[in-house]
């Protein structure tokens, strides 16, 4: 058993000695190791850790106990060794390969360091990188023995952290200004930071936006060049020029501010502009792309590209509409739900411009359906802040700078990235903030940063920032009986489950509150454990996951009734509950669902006299008073209230619709178009739908008031709204930036109603890290050498995790025979055998024997893609759980096409479970689907 996970573990011991220390982990030596073996690794790690927890390793190769790995990874998460437990989660030890340079200096610097640190005052600013546990032994070591001591204390401790601490080091140093360590680390960067100190205080406006970048010839080695590169006898001259109208209408005639804008991007530079939503980013992304087109007539190829489908149609039919009057000019589109069998290619060779979402792009590159990024001679990027992490953007970008680094062979497209703010990741002060944003013009290879300096009085006279104001309300206190009520259920079911299974023990969240999302957090991790179970019994194994799982998905409903409860009313919150269980006694009702939804009949009169009779959330009343101050003020306002759930979107348009002094408001509700389904508001709208509500808000008086979720805060114009409301609404900063800049007309305002002290002082630190972002521009603009200097470090080193990761080992796929059990009722559904791969995305079960396990109901929206045509829903025959759907293909009927997420796989030949969410991340092998199975004796019709 779990010879896999030795062999792994042998792989990358050399990551895992350098990290763990045995002492740390010892629950888990004295539970799986005889007492013997424990004594000797704590005895060995007071001469070595290294040695001693090789010598772990060593033992764990021999462990044959059941659950062992698991043990070790919950004891890895418990005793906070996130980054250690993240690696040998996934096998990817990248991140900790990152760490070796660092450690590698700082061996060189300690016998210095030491005696330069004061580590009392670094530790509240470590206290993401070292435990709670180190910290404390290193206060101890300073108590006892003195600074240098506690200095080497503390340096060990690094050594040893498996997350990304030298970054937080640094940070800490400047912050505690210990600026001759922080020099021993980076004397050159700890010079520009009092510089750029220096600077500020003498900056009161911007500097020069625009600033030329060239490197010198031996740095151009193995780079490719951009289109910006081309020699001049490459291209066209430029006597077309540029006009402010460029040719088109009179409304594209472009302003000074937005002239600013685009300079660097006119003269062919990779550059990211930034600007205040509402000022016409995207009349500037049009201007460029037609100056380009008239720059290289014939050659150029230009994509222009939104994250959000709602976006793309907003976006695509402006440019249809800017180049209808050019003849040579040709203009299509992709998205999602146009995306069926289109050759992206041939759209690309039939097109001048392609406006698209980024998923398509990365879509046609990994199926070589576009050979590489070099069929473009213009990359255009709305909302370019998202090029971050696992992003569709950053994927692009990442094979854009792989071919840049690595082949001199292409010559790559400009890049333009267009954004409201580049305020991104976390930070808490300006070096951090350049950090970010010079890791952001690394991932979209600029070196400019456009904003508006010297017509910032022209783009102050368009663009109108609303006023902020907080509006903090009590909240519901907890005696309230509805609350009291609820709560008791909850514990009643948690009892009943506590008496088949010990579910304490099945997750590590502690301090969890009914009605929070760490509760949530609690029953998804709960249900993802009970689906591995194993007992003895294989029928009591069924039984207790599946009552494990009601038990559970009852407490997560009553858990989302009191988050709406204490944000609109108790009716909703009840009818809420209602639509639950009104669901469950239509499906499989089964003797432990008769008995949860007991406790909730026997109290159904009390909860519906409560709902009418009790009092109105003070939220509510808060709001009520803004709506109606505002429209007696001014009747033509036009408000959008941002929220956080569709749930919530649905029971404040009802609680509209119902209040007399607010119905004439008539409000119109925008959510998005994912499929998770809400009890109350379904699964999302179609974007005719949005389409039809936008119009709506924006071309008539019906619709005063529109009610949307995170859909409307980023991209979608709404030029009407003079009012924002954020109703406990708040994220990061760039988000703060997107939904303020909702509100567009001259006066708009922008409100913030919570009854938690700590959102209104989060969004007050947002509205502090804008100003620190704002400065952090500035900064960068006035030294193009450290931002290019940054922008190379940064793309080096994440070209370099990049060659790593693609180096690593990938789990091997085994072969062996495995079941899929259902998620929840683990009722046997097929075997892996009978598994086939359809386009490499689709997985059949080509088993016709599957329907008697399962039951199929017509399919609420039947349609096809990728050649597929959905007919119906596919569930599991004894529970009803959602296994997929039966789709036809070509002439073949009836074809069940599964979700892994709905199964639990299971060994045959060990019975140990798995369960996985993707199915790129199965261990096992599967055949590709062949037309030459399917026959009249094999696949006949269906009884």
């Amino acid at each position: 058993m779990y010879e896999l996970e030795k062999q792994n573990l042998r792989i990358f011991s050399k990551y895992i000695v350098q990290v763990l220390r045995p002492s740390y982990i010892k629950v888990f030596l004295s539970e799986y190791l005889d007492e013997e073996s424990v004594e000797r690794i704590l005895s060995e790690e007071k001469a070595s850790v290294t040695s001693a927890a090789q010598m772990l390793l060593d033992k764990m190769f021999q462990l044959e106990a059941e659950g062992w790995f698991q043990a070790f990874l919950d004891t890895l998460l418990a005793s906070e060794y996130t980054g250690l437990h993240a690696a040998v989660s996934d096998w990817n030890f990248a991140e900790l390969e990152d760490l070796q340079d660092c450690r590698t200096l700082l061996d060189r610097v300690e016998p210095s360091i030491t005696k330069n640190m004061k580590p009392r005052e670094l530790l509240s600013h470590l206290s993401d990188c070292l435990t709670h546990r180190e910290r404390e032994e290193i206060r101890a070591v300073e108590d006892q023995c003195g600074c240098v001591a506690a200095s080497e204390r503390l340096v060990k401790s690094l050594r040893r952290c498996d997350k990304q601490w030298f970054k937080m080091l640094k940070t800490a140093l400047y912050n505690c200004s210990q600026k001759l360590a922080l020099q021993l680390l980076e004397p050159d960067e700890s010079e520009e930071m009092c510089v750029s100190e220096e600077c500020e205080e003498n900056m009161d406006t911007m500097s020069t936006v625009r600033f030329e970048f060239t490197e010198d010839g031996e740095s151009n080695e193995g780079l490719l060049k951009s289109i910006n590169e081309i020699s001049s006898s490459d291209q066209p001259s430029e006597g077309a020029g540029i006009t402010a109208g460029l040719g088109r209408s009179a409304e594209k005639k472009l302003r000074e501010y937005q002239k600013e804008l685009a300079e660097a991007a006119f003269s062919g530079q990779n550059t990211i502009i930034c600007a205040p939503t509402g000022c016409g980013k995207t009349i500037v992304a049009l201007a460029i792309c037609e100056h380009h087109l008239k720059k290289f007539p014939g050659k150029a190829k230009v994509v222009f590209m939104a994250t959000k489908v709602e976006v793309y149609a907003q976006q695509y039919k402006l440019f249809i509409d800017h180049f209808s009057k050019d003849p040579d000019v040709r203009v299509t589109g992709v998205c999602g739900d146009t995306d069926v069998g289109v050759c992206l290619r041939s759209v690309v060779d039939r097109n001048e411009v392609v406006v698209l979402t980024p998923q398509i792009l990365v879509n046609a590159l990994q199926n070589k359906d576009l050979p590489s990024l070099d069929v473009f001679t213009l990359l255009l990027l709305d909302e370019c802040h998202n090029t971050t992490g696992k992003h569709p953007y950053n994927n692009i970008m990442s094979r854009y700078l792989d071919t840049k680094l690595t082949s001199s062979a292409h010559t790559l497209p400009q890049v333009v990235g267009f954004t409201a703010s580049v305020g991104v990741g976390s930070f808490k002060n300006q070096q951090e903030a350049e950090m970010n944003i010079c890791h952001l013009c690394a991932n979209l290879d600029t070196r400019v940063i456009a904003t508006v300096t010297k017509n910032i009085d022209e783009l102050r006279s368009y663009v109108h920032i609303p006023e902020k104001e907080f509006f903090e309300v009590p909240a519901s206190p907890i005696s309230d009986p509805f609350i009291r009520i609820i709560r008791n259920i909850m514990c009643n079911i948690e009892q009943l489950a506590k008496k088949i299974y010990d579910i304490d023990s099945l997750s590590p969240i502690l301090n969890r509150d009914y009605g929070s999302q760490k509760y949530e957090q609690w029953i998804v991790d709960v249900q993802k454990r009970c689906k591995l179970l194993r007992l003895t019994d294989p029928e009591q194994e069924r039984r207790v996951c599946r009552a494990l799982f009601n038990y559970t998905e009852h407490l997560r409903k009553y858990n989302d009734a009191l988050i709406i409860n204490e944000d609109a009313r108790t009716k909703d919150a009840l009818d809420y509950l209602q639509a639950f269980i009104e669901q469950v006694r239509k499906a499989g009702y089964d003797s432990t669902e008769r008995t949860l939804t007991a406790f909730f009949d026997v109290q159904r009169e009390q909860l519906l006299h409560l709902a009418t009779e009790g009092q109105e959330n003070p939220k509510l009343q808060e709001l009520k008073f803004i709506l109606e101050e505002e429209y007696r003020n001014n009747d033509q306002t036009r408000t959008v209230l941002f929220v956080r759930t569709r749930a919530l979107a649905d029971a404040l348009k009802k609680w509209i619709d119902e209040t007399d002094s607010l119905k004439f408001l008539n409000p119109g509700v925008l959510i998005g178009r994912g499929r998770k389904s809400s009890q109350m508001v379904g699964s999302g709208m179609t974007l005719t739908s949005q389409k039809g509500v936008l119009d709506s808000f924006k071309t008539s008086d019906h619709i005063k008031i529109l009610i949307a979720t995170s859909v409307a805060d980023e991209g979608i114009d709404i030029p009407q709204c003079n009012l924002v409301l954020m109703y406990e609404y708040v994220g990061n900063v760039v988000k703060m930036v997107q939904v303020r800049g909702r509100g567009r007309a001259a006066g708009s305002r922008c409100f913030l109603i919570s009854s938690r002290n700590e959102r209104i002082e989060k969004e007050k630190q947002n509205m502090e890290r804008e100003k620190i972002v704002e400065k952090a521009i500035v900064s960068l603009q006035a030294s193009p050498e450290t931002l290019q200097a940054k922008v190379k470090l940064f793309q080096r080193e994440d070209k370099a995790s990049r060659d790593f990761e693609s180096r690593s080992p990938e789990k091997p796929r085994t072969v062996g025979s495995y079941k899929l059990l259902c998620a929840k009722c683990n009722a046997f559904a097929c075997v892996s055998d009978d598994l086939r791969v359809l386009k490499e995305c689709h997985h059949i079960i080509l088993d016709h024997t599957v329907f008697k396990r399962c039951v199929t109901n017509p399919h609420l929206n039947p349609r096809s893609f990728d050649g597929i045509t959905k007919t119906q829903k596919m569930l599991c025959a004894e529970c009803k759980l959602d296994w997929g759907i039966i789709a036809s293909y070509l002439n073949i009927k009836d074809l069940p096409i599964v979700k892994i997420e709905s199964f639990v796989v299971q060994d045959v030949a060990t019975q140990r479970k798995h369960y996985f969410r993707k199915w790129r991340d199965v261990t096992f092998a599967m055949r590709e689907f062949e037309l030459t199975e399917i026959t009249p004796e094999t696949w006949g019709p269906r009884e």
